[in-house]
Protein backbone atom coordinates (compact mmCIF):
# COMPACT_ATOMS: atom_id res chain seq x y z
CA UNK A 1 0.00 0.00 0.00
CA UNK A 2 1.03 3.64 -1.00
CA UNK A 3 -0.53 6.64 1.01
CA UNK A 4 -0.10 10.27 -0.52
CA UNK A 5 -0.22 13.00 1.95
CA UNK A 6 -0.94 16.48 0.81
CA UNK A 7 0.24 19.26 2.94
CA UNK A 8 -1.72 22.48 1.11
CA UNK A 9 -1.50 26.33 1.85
CA UNK A 10 -5.08 27.12 1.86
CA UNK A 11 -6.67 30.11 1.12
CA UNK A 12 -8.95 30.96 5.16
CA UNK A 13 -11.54 32.59 3.18
CA UNK A 14 -12.13 30.46 1.09
CA UNK A 15 -12.97 27.09 3.27
CA UNK A 16 -16.39 26.50 1.34
CA UNK A 17 -15.01 26.43 -2.00
CA UNK A 18 -12.15 23.85 -0.45
CA UNK A 19 -14.81 22.16 0.97
CA UNK A 20 -16.39 21.29 -2.07
CA UNK A 21 -12.87 21.01 -4.18
CA UNK A 22 -12.28 18.33 -1.28
CA UNK A 23 -15.48 16.17 -1.11
CA UNK A 24 -15.22 15.76 -5.40
CA UNK A 25 -11.74 14.69 -5.17
CA UNK A 26 -12.52 11.91 -1.87
CA UNK A 27 -15.56 10.92 -4.45
CA UNK A 28 -13.15 10.60 -7.70
CA UNK A 29 -10.66 8.54 -5.48
CA UNK A 30 -12.65 6.28 -3.94
CA UNK A 31 -14.35 5.90 -7.86
CA UNK A 32 -10.91 4.87 -8.55
CA UNK A 33 -9.55 1.95 -7.06
CA UNK A 34 -8.05 4.35 -3.60
CA UNK A 35 -9.19 4.63 0.04
CA UNK A 36 -9.40 8.49 0.78
CA UNK A 37 -8.82 8.67 4.77
CA UNK A 38 -9.88 12.43 4.41
CA UNK A 39 -9.31 16.28 4.29
CA UNK A 40 -8.26 17.62 7.98
CA UNK A 41 -9.26 21.66 8.27
CA UNK A 42 -8.36 24.36 10.51
CA UNK A 43 -10.53 23.84 13.51
CA UNK A 44 -8.98 26.35 15.90
CA UNK A 45 -7.29 29.67 15.46
CA UNK A 46 -6.06 31.30 12.44
CA UNK A 47 -4.42 29.04 9.91
CA UNK A 48 -3.97 28.21 6.36
CA UNK A 49 -2.67 24.78 6.57
CA UNK A 50 -4.52 21.79 5.66
CA UNK A 51 -3.71 17.73 4.71
CA UNK A 52 -5.41 14.99 2.87
CA UNK A 53 -4.29 11.30 2.66
CA UNK A 54 -5.55 8.75 0.55
CA UNK A 55 -4.08 5.30 -0.62
CA UNK A 56 -3.68 3.17 -3.16
CA UNK A 57 -2.77 -0.74 -3.26
CA UNK A 58 0.59 -0.18 -4.98
CA UNK A 59 2.47 2.97 -6.92
CA UNK A 60 1.16 1.48 -10.03
CA UNK A 61 -2.16 2.12 -9.43
CA UNK A 62 -1.82 5.48 -8.22
CA UNK A 63 0.20 6.36 -11.42
CA UNK A 64 -2.71 4.50 -13.46
CA UNK A 65 -5.47 6.98 -10.97
CA UNK A 66 -2.84 9.77 -12.24
CA UNK A 67 -3.23 9.23 -15.89
CA UNK A 68 -6.99 10.56 -15.86
CA UNK A 69 -5.65 14.05 -14.83
CA UNK A 70 -6.45 17.07 -17.19
CA UNK A 71 -8.14 14.35 -19.12
CA UNK A 72 -11.29 12.83 -17.61
CA UNK A 73 -14.40 15.25 -17.31
CA UNK A 74 -14.74 14.90 -13.78
CA UNK A 75 -11.17 15.29 -12.79
CA UNK A 76 -11.09 18.57 -15.13
CA UNK A 77 -14.14 19.71 -13.26
CA UNK A 78 -12.79 19.18 -9.81
CA UNK A 79 -9.79 21.02 -10.40
CA UNK A 80 -11.51 23.80 -11.89
CA UNK A 81 -13.12 24.27 -8.06
CA UNK A 82 -9.95 24.85 -7.07
CA UNK A 83 -8.66 27.30 -10.03
CA UNK A 84 -11.39 29.13 -9.90
CA UNK A 85 -11.84 30.01 -6.35
CA UNK A 86 -8.16 30.01 -5.08
CA UNK A 87 -9.24 28.01 -2.48
CA UNK A 88 -5.33 26.06 -2.26
CA UNK A 89 -2.57 28.58 -2.71
CA UNK A 90 0.03 25.76 -3.27
CA UNK A 91 0.65 21.96 -1.95
CA UNK A 92 3.37 19.25 -1.90
CA UNK A 93 2.76 15.84 -2.17
CA UNK A 94 4.84 13.32 -0.18
CA UNK A 95 4.46 9.17 -0.18
CA UNK A 96 4.69 6.93 2.89
CA UNK A 97 3.79 3.79 3.60
CA UNK A 98 1.83 3.29 6.82
CA UNK A 99 3.29 1.61 10.12
CA UNK A 100 0.13 0.03 11.89
CA UNK A 101 0.59 -1.32 15.41
CA UNK A 102 -0.62 -4.96 15.56
CA UNK A 103 -3.62 -4.19 17.81
CA UNK A 104 -5.63 -1.38 16.40
CA UNK A 105 -6.80 -1.07 20.10
CA UNK A 106 -4.40 0.23 22.23
CA UNK A 107 -3.97 -1.95 26.11
CA UNK A 108 -5.15 1.15 27.51
CA UNK A 109 -8.17 1.40 25.90
CA UNK A 110 -9.49 -2.37 26.52
CA UNK A 111 -11.83 -2.26 29.13
CA UNK A 112 -11.09 -3.57 32.57
CA UNK A 113 -11.59 -7.32 33.76
CA UNK A 114 -15.00 -6.60 35.60
CA UNK A 115 -13.57 -9.95 37.78
CA UNK A 116 -15.58 -13.15 38.15
CA UNK A 117 -18.99 -13.25 37.51
CA UNK A 118 -22.07 -14.19 40.30
CA UNK A 119 -23.21 -17.66 39.12
CA UNK A 120 -26.04 -18.37 37.30
CA UNK A 121 -29.18 -19.05 39.23
CA UNK A 122 -30.01 -23.03 39.62
CA UNK A 123 -32.86 -23.88 37.13
CA UNK A 124 -36.12 -24.40 38.32
CA UNK A 125 -37.93 -27.43 37.62
CA UNK A 126 -40.64 -27.20 34.73
CA UNK A 127 -44.41 -27.42 35.59
CA UNK A 128 -45.57 -31.25 34.88
CA UNK A 129 -49.65 -30.35 35.48
CA UNK A 130 -51.47 -31.97 32.67
CA UNK A 131 -52.24 -29.30 30.14
CA UNK A 132 -55.47 -27.48 30.47
CA UNK A 133 -55.21 -27.28 34.09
Amino acid sequence: MITCVVHYTIDPGQIAAFEAFAGEWMRLVAAHGGVHHGYFLPAEGASDKAEALFSFPSLAAYEEYRKLFGSDPEFVAADRIRDESGCVLRYERTFMRPLLPADPRPAALEPADPGPRPADPEPRPADHRPAGQ
